[in-house]
């Protein structure tokens, strides 16, 4: 607690931990209920094709196996097919291309992984060894698996009957005005960047368990999901046609989400179809080379960007156009990060014209869905890296350029020329902080230290912005008191490492006067609560720790009445103050065990349980300014990332400790994508190449530096707290500013283009094309 005794803002050590860390908690492979069975999905292992055989006979009858279920028991059965969540049409004005998607494929597979059967057994091993005797026979079609064969006009339409690869086109902005400010400037910058496709990789693979009750008719699906209510409301409506009561979803402790987790998933519905057909519980659970196969994964654009400057260097146009792999089905919320954070391209500059189009794009690959920033990163990558190029041809301080187009504080509430108005901020300031605290000053004594050492050293800058939390969707929180004068919060959000068991707990104990131990915690049970909004978008500090004071709030009135028997006044004379309440005036109180204790004697406990909802008035607009360094070895390619310092206004900060772990893990997925991350297909085949952290790299802590991290807040209007959000903000800022460090660092070779990953091949590669070139 601070001085004044309050929790809220303090760096309280998550309570959730010592359960974690001690092996106590409970994830969805830890559920084993009487009878469990196992479920193996067969997938296919061509690219694109038709399904012309399936032979499921040799399954059904080895040992253990209780079922070899196929589309065609899915269709007797009534099962419907995954739709995406939302809709764009194509540049004619006709409907999205939505290719067919079912529990299981029928008479065409898109992508090597697609499901065609799934084997249940007594037992993992009998279901394995089942799922290899089915034979697939398909007919192969040509499989296009990059974005740049359909850039370049080269790629076979990935569906029959299609003239081309295209799903949705989507267009923002004035494009007349674009092009006449374009044409007008006195200097205009072009750049192509790829944005290379990642895997999300959650510590804890997918796994998911079915249950139905023959009595009551209802489903129970446990599952690591960001969104329990989204998958309930989905599966009912959409998949098995019943009433959403009849289904309840629980998401226990879960090992990472970042997006991935967020949307309906076919394994899910399988789990809960073969439990009903057989009458026994059915676990799935996923390896990390089936992830690999099987998982929604993230980003993957080819972005062109043309950017106008005066005279001066002020900024008077921006034109970009984007080529999204959605993969071979939508995923269903593969419109969203594609589309909904454009805005973000308008930074936190004086931009008075933008126009954007996006193209998205059918791959034979797995789709695309949200990860950790859904679109920002992307976004913040493109503005921030053009800046860069246009400060390099113009002769211009990067630094220098960006202040000069800077939005100045009194000008909010700013309206950009693409979407969002932003309500607060002072990026100028977060700008200078940031130059202070990573010694910006200083770099060119450490660059030529490096070079002594024969490296090569660059530093790159980023001030990012971001839209979070916005009134889209609302959330619910139910806080009841216990007889024994103990509190339990049940929310709709889900934590799965952002640390919500601490920080609503702490939003709890200063509204009510308890600590910490006084409170529990229930989240991820569709049941407990009548709708809940999940976790995504950088929402739950403002939206879940919104709802939860307002919970607070509502609790302290239901019980004032009874404070006021209790006390034997009216209920006008009750003050309630640090945990108690008081006659006003005098020294007569009575705590919440008291309360408690009065309300059941009377009767009238369960009056003490509240329920709340709540929205927010607008989006909040988390923005920082990220420093990096790297130096690399010339001789090897090998990229050292050195140093990284992040200022940001995050609005109210609730618990600092927690907000340096977001920004943290934020830091090494953007990096890690900048430095390692890119999933491959063989380009004839359609076959993963990258199929295991073998050929997949990902982040290591020696690859990470310390990191640097401070906030400058402003709190928001939009939301009772004032929180801004950060779950998203440390990848929204890393991605820009690390390839902004490794372009300074190669630019006095001459090299000034250059796309993720920066793998020592890559770079090595392109400073050997230019020594020879030069």
């Amino acid at each position: 607690m601070d001085m004044n005794g309050r929790l809220v803002g303090q760096s309280v050590q998550r309570v959730e931990d010592p359960r974690l860390i001690s092996g106590r908690g409970a994830f969805t492979d830890d559920f084993a209920p009487e009878g469990m069975v196992w479920g193996m999905v067969v997938r296919s292992p061509e690219a694109n094709g038709y399904l012309t055989g399936l032979d499921t006979s040799a399954a059904e009858a080895a040992p253990g196996v209780l079922a070899v279920l196929t589309a065609a028991d899915a269709a007797a059965d009534g099962l419907g097919t995954f739709e995406p969540a939302s809709a764009m049409p194509l540049a004619d004005g006709s409907p999205m291309r939505v290719p067919h998607r079912a529990i299981l494929a029928t008479d065409r597979v898109r992508h090597v992984g697609d499901p065609v059967a799934f084997v249940v057994a007594e037992t993992l091993q009998q279901a394995r060894d089942a799922a290899e005797l089915v034979t697939v026979d398909i007919d192969s079609l040509p499989a296009v698996t990059t974005l740049e064969a359909v850039r370049d006009g080269t790629a076979p339409p990935a569906e029959p009957g299609w003239d081309d690869n295209l799903l949705f086109h989507f267009e923002k902005g004035d494009a007349a005005a674009a092009d006449a400010a374009l044409a007008g400037a006195a200097h205009v910058t072009r750049l192509s960047l790829k944005i290379s496709r990642v895997q999300p990789a959650p510590m804890e693979p997918r796994a998911h368990l079915g249950e139905y009750d023959a009595a009551s008719g209802r489903y129970t699906l446990t599952t690591p999901t960001q969104s329990p209510w989204r998958i309930k409301n989905t599966l009912a409506q959409d998949i098995l046609h019943v009433p959403a009561e009849q289904i309840r979803v629980i998401a226990p402790d879960m090992g990472g989400g970042f997006g991935n987790r967020s949307t309906t998933l076919q394994e899910q519905a399988l789990v809960l179809w073969a439990a009903r057909r057989l009458g026994r519980p059915v676990k799935w659970r996923s390896d990390r080379s089936e992830s690999f196969q099987s998982d929604d994964q993230g980003r993957h654009t080819l972005a062109t960007a043309e950017l106008g400057l005066d005279a001066e260097g002020r900024f008077v146009g921006l034109k970009v156009h984007t080529l999204y792999g959605l993969g071979a089905y939508h995923a269903q919320v593969s419109v969203g990060p594609a589309t909904n954070n454009l805005g973000v391209l308008a930074g936190v500059y004086q931009l008075p014209v933008i126009h954007v189009e996006v193209d998205g794009v059918m791959l034979n690959v797995n789709p695309a869905a949200a990860y950790r920033g859904a679109g920002r990163p992307e976004a913040s990558y493109i503005i921030e890296r053009i800046i860069d190029r246009a400060a390099r041809e113009t002769g211009r301080d990067p630094i220098a350029l960006r202040r000069l187009n800077m939005i100045p504080p009194d000008a909010m509430p700013y309206k950009t020329a693409l979407t969002y108005t932003y309500d607060s901020g002072n990026f100028a300031a977060v700008l200078d902080r940031a130059l202070e605290a990573a010694d910006h000053a200083g770099f060119q004594a450490r660059r030529e230290a490096a070079k002594a050492r024969g490296l090569l050293a660059g530093i790159g800058v980023a001030c990012s912005i971001e839209s979070a939390g916005g009134p889209a969707r609302g959330e619910n929180a139910r806080l009841k008191l216990r007889q024994d004068g103990d509190v339990e919060l049940t929310i709709g959000t889900h934590s799965h490492g952002q640390g919500h068991e601490t920080v609503f707990r702490q939003v709890v104990g200063d509204v009510l006067g308890l600590g910490l131990d006084k409170i529990a915690f229930v989240q991820g049970d569709t049941d407990a609560l009548h709708d809940g909004g999940g976790t995504a978008g950088s929402r739950s500090s403002a939206v879940g720790g919104g709802v939860t004071q307002l919970a607070g709030q509502a609790l302290i009135k239901a019980a004032r009445p009874i404070a006021a028997d209790a006390l034997e006044a009216s209920e006008d004379d009750i003050e309630f103050a640090e945990g108690r309440f008081a006659i006003v005036g005098t020294d007569r109180s009575v705590g919440w065990a008291e309360i408690a204790a009065n309300a059941a004697e009377t009767g009238r406990l369960e009056t003490l349980a509240v329920e709340e909802s709540y929205k927010v008035a607008q989006n909040a607009f988390p923005n920082s300014c990220a420093i990096a360094e790297v130096e690399i070895d010339p001789e090897t390619g090998a990229v050292a990332f050195s140093r990284y310092t992040v200022v940001g206004d995050f609005g109210t900060v609730l618990n600092p400790m927690l907000l340096d772990g977001q920004i943290h893990g934020g830091i090494a997925q953007g990096a890690g994508q900048i430095l390692f991350e890119e999933l491959l297909w063989d380009e004839e085949t359609g076959q993963l190449v990258t199929g295991s952290f073998m050929d997949y790299a990902m982040p290591r802590a020696d690859d990470l530096p310390m990191f640097a991290t401070e906030t400058l807040p402003i709190p928001t209007a939009s939301n009772i707290l004032g929180a801004k959000g950060v779950g998203e903000a440390g990848c929204v800022a890393s991605l820009p500013a690390v390839m902004n460090a490794i372009v300074d660092a190669l630019a006095p070779l001459g090299i000034t283009e250059f796309d993720m990953p920066a793998t020592p091949h890559r770079v090595w590669q392109a400073i050997a094309r230019a020594r020879r070139e030069g």
